[in-house]
Formats: C-alpha cells, structure tokens, sequence
C-alpha cells in the first residue's frame, strides 16, 4: 500500500488523521459495503463488522479507533436500544410481556449456569472471573434489529418478546457487573447491591413519569421537525447518563427513554421518519465499524490459549440462547419460524459484553493478575464478531419467511379492502393536524391511498389563489414525503368547491374524505358552513369532520360517542376500524359510549378483529344530552361523535342540537364529527336495504345480545 502510494506521489501516512478523510471513508463504507454483500446474499450489518477489521489496527491499520469512533460508536450503541424500545408496541407488549420476561430469565439462567460451570471445569478459573464471564454469556446486543426494521417485520410478536427478553437479561448482567466492580472499587458494602437495585428502580420511576409529560409538553409547543429531533435525543441522552450515575450502563436509560416516548412518536410520524433514518445511515453503522476494529484476527494464529477459551465462550453462548429461544417457544406453542427470530435476535454480543469484558480486564487482582486476562478479552472479540455473524444471517433468513408467507400476522386479513382518503386542504393552520390525522388512519400495507386536493375557484382572483393553492400542496407532499408516503396531490378549477371535492372523489375512488371543521366568521355563520353541509348531502362516503387544538400525537384518549342503531349503518365496521387503528398508532385508550345493545356489536367487531385495541365500553343513557359527557373529555382528549345523514336508520332528531352542544360543550376540545358510509344514492331515499350491513352486524350478534343481558343485568 505505501509503494503503490509513493509510485503516485501521494505522501499519506496511516493511519490516517485527517478528519475530512477518516469521515470520507468511513462514509463509502457505509454505502459500498451494503451494495457489495447483497450481491453476496450476506447481511449488510456483517458488511460494516468486517470493514472495521480490514481497516482498523489490527487490519491495514488505515484508521484508528479514535475518540470519533468511541463518541459515534456510543451514539449508535444508544440509538439502537433507544429505537428497539420507540418501534416497540405497546399494546401488543403487554400481551407478551409474561412471554418475554420467560425469555429474558431463561436467556440470562442457562448462559449463567453452563458458564460457571464450564468456567470452573474446563477453563479452570475462580469464583469470581467466571461468575462475570458467565454472565457475559447471557448478555446480548439488538445488533439484527435493523434487519426487522428493513423487512417491515418490527411489531411481530416474536420480535416484541425478544426486545423485551433483551432488556430482562441486560439488566440483569450489567447488575451483575456493578455488583463485581464494586468488590474491588470499595463499594463492597453489605448493602451495596441493594443500594443499587432502589437506585435503578426509582431513576426508572422518574424516567417514565416525568418524561412523557415533559416531551408531551414540548411537542404541543413547538412543532418544528429539526427541533424535536434534536430534544429526542436529549431526552435519550439524559436519560443514559442518569443511569451511568447510578452505577449502570447508559443502553439501559436509552432503552427506558424509548419505552416511555413511545406513545409520542407514532410510526407513520416525520419524527419517527427522521429518527429511524439518521441511526440507520451514519450512527449505527459508525458503531458497527467500531466493533470490528476491536477484532485482532491474529489471535487465531498463534495463541491456542485464546482460540480455546474463545471456543468454550461461543459454545456456551450460542447453546444457552438457542435452548431459552426453544423453551419459550415449546412453553407458549409458538412456530418454529418464531423460535429461529428470537435466537437470531437474542444471540449477538456486542454492547454489555464489551463493559463487563474492559471492566474485568481494567480491576487489578491484588495477586498482580487482572480479573479478566487477555485470553478472555481476545475470546470475547472473536465471541462478537462469531455471534453478531451468526446473528445477521439467522434474522435475515427468519424475517424474509416471515415477511413472504401469508400468515404474517395472526390476525391480519388475508384480501384488504381497497381504501383511499381525501384531504381537501384550503387553510393552511389545519394542513398539519388534517394531514397528521390521514397519515395515521391509512392502511400501511397500501402505498397510494391518500389524495391531497386544493380546490381553485373560478374568479377574479384566481391567481392568488392559485399560488395558495400551490403552498399549500406543496406543504402536504413535504409531510408524506418525511414518512415515506406516496401522496397523491391534485389542483383543480371549479366554480363550486364542493363539486370539485365530489368529482375529485370519483376520479380517484374515493372511499372516506377528511375536511377540517369550518371556522365561525360571524354569528349568524352556520357551524358546519355551507361546504360541509353540501359535501354532507350529496355524498355517501365516509366523512370526518376535524378539528385539533393540538397536535395529534399527544392526544392521550379518544372518546367515541355512538348513537343508538348505528350498528345498522353500513359503513359501521369502517369506522370502529379507524378508531382502533387510531388508538394503536397513538398508543392510547379508546372508549365508546353507547347503548348497551351497539356497544355489544362494537365489543363484538373488536374482539374478533382488533382484541389488542385498549378499549373501554361505557353505558350511554340518554343520547340527546351530550352534556353527560363533559365529565369524561379533558383537553387532551379527542371527541369522537359519530352521527348521521338524515333519513338514515340511525338519524335522530336530537342531531339537530348536535351543534349547539359541540359548541356550548366543548369548544375548548379535539373534535371529530364522522358521518358512516352509507350504501346508495345521495338522490335516492334512503332505506336499510344492504344485506352487507345485515351480514357483518349479525356476525356479532350472539356477542351483541350476551352484552345486552350483561348491562341489563348489572345496570
């Protein structure tokens, strides 16, 4: 490399210095290596491993770990335990939580004790050294979870119970670690370890009920994308360095700090978007590369010493993660496919088995000796690279059948019915909240289902409105654009604004419209406005009526008051889907009020298609007095009101106060009016005549009627 270097008369000395350079090529690594091993069928995240092994000291030397890899490499270790927590469903955790504590306590005790003992019989070290060694075993890194993310796999089931096993057994070593440093730090109190755990438990306490009202806070004040990132990460900073000063390693903060911000940033969010993107494309991969520069491939020359306890360490290791991996899945009847992505993702080591090595390799025995020799630091490098190896290609196998095979989910369906929304957007203050709303209620698995639309008048000023009109698309597409959705956007002319809506709405087939709430200008201004109530009499399709006084991401409930007969509705199913959609995106609570008959049907729809929704079903006596509802809508609620067209089976003339009552009620809250699809036409009269609407609420019947009795009974 230097001959070939001087014969062109360039004088660079390695390993390079110069920053300009060391970000250069650390920056054709990241887009080379990626493009190289696909062709290979080798995951990527490998890719990046071994390029820090040919480049670092222990390759061609062409860089050194300096201080940029340590501060890259520790934000990239952060920010992949910070988004294992962010992309982790709640919802569906709590369902596995018992599944991956099983996990975690299994992954963490056969590791332990095949290593101890092993440790003890084989490569005959003390108590102490192979209690920390052991326990490095059951330690593992997310280094595969950005492979789940590729694939779209992240909020399978298998995955949840291998992120929350991870947490389990982390916790659980990097307790261990603290224990053992503390032995030889002073610290070795009869109370230490117990001083420890009520630290971690309290800053854990303060971590999760005072972070998300601080960042709920922050979010409705200031809006600004760039803004929110970066108070993201402080708040993921800060909360790793809480938990370095309680004697524990940062990744738990920043795993904890995912956790709590979760409900705040939806997955179809810009913010989310910007997280995931910058990780994936330079912190990751600089954390990535850092690893493999640890790896000194000479240790596999030379030094039997070093390959045999390497040996003993990726034995034990692998061996106790795929038995935990094989008993969970035997204990919870899970496929076998389930079993081979939790081994996959739970088997690398990398982050808490790189603290416990340096740190027993840092305490000095009074012998002389160092609790941890350079054999055991030597294995665990070649114990990572073997481990995050097999890790890659064992979750790239398992998330690729997972994705292709047509139960991807146990309760998705099999044909979805084609949806599209459309945005009509015309004031540029509601753009936002209207937009937020389209993103969270459509269906991720279909790529052009939204249709921004800005109607121009055609007048004497056509042209300033034309210009408005532009903005404000523009602004739309910039939104979808920042979370990877195609948007749809279409300007068009018309001498009517609600006919350019409709004819809109056919051209593009249409399924649901999404309107902003029209602002009162004057007092005898109707609450609707002319354009709603026309758009309401001349179309059957779904339409939601909105207004946010906040954004939407910290709304916290979602109230959904249903009118007596709305089950015979035939876009009544629709809609309970939005909600439960909605409810899951924003990770909150959704609780209907109804009567005890169309609160069965609800029940009824949920349970067998939505049972993980967090759904509370309430008992709603009189309809025609929304009044009893002001008790249970605070500010950061969304009032949902379902209502009807007239004519319809479920119209009533209490409908006619509704906007009294909106008004009088909650003026001071987040509205939504929805108005169900109907089946017909806008000029004929209106009948229930739909055998689909009969079909879909007879289903439930049996469910609807055992509701019934229940709340007659106990009312």
């Amino acid at each position: 490399m230097k001959e070939l270097l001087d014969f062109f008369g360039l004088d660079i000395h390695f390993p390079i210095t110069d920053p300009t350079w060391i970000f250069f090529l650390v920056l054709v690594i990241i887009l080379f290596a990626p493009i190289i091993l696909e062709r290979l069928r080798i995951p990527h995240i490998i890719g990046m491993i071994l390029a820090g092994v040919v480049i670092g000291e222990h390759g061609f030397n062409i860089l050194a770990r300096d201080s940029s890899f340590e501060l890259f490499g520790k934000v990239g270790l952060y920010y992949i335990m910070f988004l294992a927590g962010l992309e982790m469903n709640m919802e569906d955790f709590k369902s596995i939580r018992a599944k991956a504590m099983v996990l975690g306590l299994l992954a963490f005790i056969f590791p332990l004790g095949i290593g101890f003992w092993t440790n003890i019989h084989i490569l005959d070290y003390g108590v102490v050294t192979s209690v920390l060694l052991a326990s490095m075993y059951a330690s593992h890194t997310l280094i595969a979870y950005p492979i789940v993310i590729r694939y779209g796999i992240n909020r399978q089931r298998a995955v949840g119970i291998a992120v929350g096993g991870t947490a389990v057994t982390d916790t659980l070593t990097l307790l261990v670690l603290a224990v053992i440093s503390g032995l030889y730090k002073g610290e070795s109190s009869d109370m230490f370890w117990v001083w420890l755990v009520l630290k971690v438990i309290i800053l854990g306490s303060v971590i999760m009920y005072t972070f998300p009202p601080i960042a709920r806070w922050f979010f409705r004040r200031y809006s600004d994308n760039v803004v929110q990132y970066i108070f993201v990460m402080a708040m993921v900073f800060l909360g790793a360095g809480l938990m370095e000063v309680v004697g524990m390693e940062g990744i738990l903060g920043a795993f904890l700090a995912g956790l709590v911000l979760n409900r705040l940033i939806p997955h179809v969010s810009p913010l989310m978007n910007h997280l995931e993107f910058v990780g994936n494309a330079l912190f990751i991969p600089y954390f990535l590369i850092g690893v493999g520069m640890l790896i000194n491939v000479n240790v596999l020359f030379g030094h039997i010493d070093s390959i045999k306890v390497a040996g003993v360490m990726i034995v034990v290791a692998l061996v106790g993660k795929w038995i935990a991996s094989w008993l969970t899945q035997k204990i919870y009847r899970m496929r076998a496919v389930e079993r081979e992505l939790m081994f996959g993702l739970s088997n690398a080591q990398a982050a808490a088995t790189l603290a416990a090595v340096l740190v027993g390799y840092d305490i000095i025995l009074p012998s002389g000796e160092r609790l941890l020799n350079e054999d055991v630091l030597n294995g665990t490098i070649l114990l990572i690279l073997v481990t995050c190896i097999v890790s890659s290609f064992i979750t790239e196998h398992a998330a690729k059948r997972i994705a292709t095979s047509d139960d991807i989910g146990v309760n998705e369906e099999k044909e979805q019915e084609k949806e599209r929304f459309l945005v009509p957007i015309a004031n540029p203050e509601t753009l936002d909240g209207l937009m937020s709303l389209a993103l969270v209620l459509r269906d991720e698995k279909i790529n052009d289902n939204l249709v921004a639309l800005s109607v121009i008048n055609d007048s004497n000023d056509s042209v300033k409105q034309e210009m408005r009109s532009k903005r404000n698309l523009e602004k739309a597409a910039q939104i979808a654009a920042s979370t990877n959705v195609q948007l749809k956007t279409v300007s068009r002319f018309d001498l009517n604004i609600t006919t350019g809506i409709l004819h809109t709405a056919k051209e593009y087939e249409a399924t649901g419209i999404i309107v902003g709430l029209h602002y009162k200008a004057s007092i005898v201004d109707s609450f609707f406005g002319n354009l709603t109530e026309n758009l309401l009499k001349n179309t059957y399709l779904q339409v939601m009526v909105v207004r946010f006084l906040m954004p939407v991401n910290t709304l916290r409930r979602i109230i959904v008051a249903v009118p007596p007969k709305a089950e015979f509705e035939h876009g009544f199913t629709k809609w309970i889907t939005y909600m439960c959609r909605l409810s899951s995106q924003l990770g909150c609570r959704v609780q209907f009020y109804a009567s005890s008959r169309t609160l069965g049907y609800i029940s009824g729809f949920i349970q067998k298609k939505y049972k993980d929704t967090r759904a509370v079903y309430s008992e709603l006596e009189e309809w025609d007095d929304l009044l009893l509802l002001t008790g249970q809508v605070n500010y950061d609620h969304l009032l949902v009101i379902v209502s009807a067209r007239r004519g319809s089976i479920s119209y009533d003339s209490s409908f006619e106060k509704l906007p009294m009552q909106v008004s009088k009620y909650f003026n001071n809250n987040s509205i939504m009016l929805l108005y169900p699809e109907q089946k017909g036409d806008p000029n004929e009269s209106l009948s229930f005549s739909d055998p689909r609407g009969w079909a879909e609420t007879q289903y439930y019947d049996k469910v609807g009627n055992w509701i019934y009795k229940w709340f007659k009974k106990n009312s």
